[in-house]
């Protein structure tokens, strides 16, 4: 399934119905009063989050949303029969943002309902008119209108732990190591296109990793996939950092460490504050082991842990899990699942892959 996290779409919810002008006609009672009915509520735009979809793919085919108009009163003081609410479903870590003021209407982080845009009230009928001067009324209301806005629509995943590396670092290996995901993996850089999701079973609580794409140097000026997969990390309460280390590597790891953090920061500051576990990977493919002791010391001094791994092997894995299980219980709750980082809606209309 194509992965899509931006949506652009037209809501509008139901008119309400016009109110009724009749007059009680029954025999022996020739000239009864008003008895016009009002008309009922227009249907309101109801969004729902759901964690059985992981995209916003069905928006780029469906793009208008109405709800159904109230119905009109009719004679006898019955009232029109309200419009049906329209439901519309979206991932959790959906934000609902006003298309044209960039506002931010909506974070749907559970699955309950949020109304987003109100049916119209149903207009009176002649009834209410009525008055001891005033016995035959003809006046009546229409139905007010419902709300209509257009909504630009960021999905942003909610997940425990971020992946993040350069390309080609072993992010997917690890990512298959450590949940039950199966994501694309091979030996050439962005293998992954799209964020991948695991469950990672840390024994007392179930953690979700997201796998993200690989960022390289001036990927915010636009090389190679972008910044925009970044969004994806900002609800988690821990980074994976991998750097490879090993004898083929193509990149200096400390270099490659402070190419994905500055690419981070450029994206959000908020990113840099959240605590990271440097990952050295290819450990199998590392011959000089001396190395290691010279990355601790130095990510040590930047306040960082330190842990090489090789996910092929399977060499220090259990160690890995037990310090993510450690980092993740020092942790408070409260940062997780926050928004830090409002992007606009793009300019031009339509709405792009994620």
């Amino acid at each position: 399934m194509k992965f899509v996290d931006e949506a652009e779409i037209y809501v509008k919810a139901g008119d309400g119905g016009r109110g009724c002008v009749s007059f009680r006609r029954e025999r022996f009672i020739p000239k009864g009063g008003p008895d016009g009915g009002d008309g009922g509520k227009g249907g309101d735009i109801v969004i729902l989050g759901t964690r059985a979809l992981s995209t916003l793919l069905d928006f780029r085919y469906k793009r208008t949303y109405r709800a159904e108009n109230g119905k009109g009163g009719s004679g006898q003081n019955k009232k029109g029969r309200d419009g049906k609410s329209l439901f519309i479903y979206v991932p959790v870590g959906t934000l609902i943002l006003d298309k044209d003021s960039h506002k931010m209407l909506a974070d749907i982080v559970t699955e309950e309902g949020l109304v987003i845009a109100k049916g119209g009230k149903g207009g009176r009928g002649n009834a209410h008119f009525a008055s001891p001067t005033h016995r035959a009324p003809t006046e009546f209301e229409y139905g007010e209108s419902g709300e209509e806005m257009g909504l630009y629509l960021v999905l942003k995943l909610i997940a425990d732990m971020g992946i993040v590396g350069l390309p080609n670092s072993g992010k997917s290996t690890l990512i298959s190591r450590l949940t039950d995901a199966r994501p694309k993996t091979g030996n050439y850089p962005f293998t992954t296109l799209t964020p991948n999701l695991g469950v990672f079973d840390g024994g007392e609580k179930r953690l979700v990793i997201a796998d993200m794409p690989g960022l390289i140097d001036n990927a915010s000026g636009g090389k190679g996939l972008g910044i925009q997969f970044l969004r994806h990390i900002e609800r988690t309460k821990l980074l994976l950092h991998l750097i490879d280390i090993s004898d083929t590597r193509d990149q200096d790891p400390i270099k490659a460490f402070e190419i994905v953090n500055k690419e981070m920061e450029s994206y959000s500051q908020d990113l840099m504050k959240k605590p990271q576990i440097v990952v050295g990977t290819k450990l199998d493919a590392l011959s000089d082991r001396s190395y290691i002791e010279v990355l601790e010391k130095e990510f040590g001094k930047r306040g960082y842990t330190f842990i090489a791994i090789s996910a092929i092997t399977g060499e220090n894995l259990d160690r890995l899990k037990y310090l993510i299980v450690e980092k993740v219980k020092e942790i408070k709750d409260e940062a997780f699942g926050k928004v830090q980082h409002i992007p606009k809606p793009p300019t031009a209309s339509g709405d792009r892959a994620g």
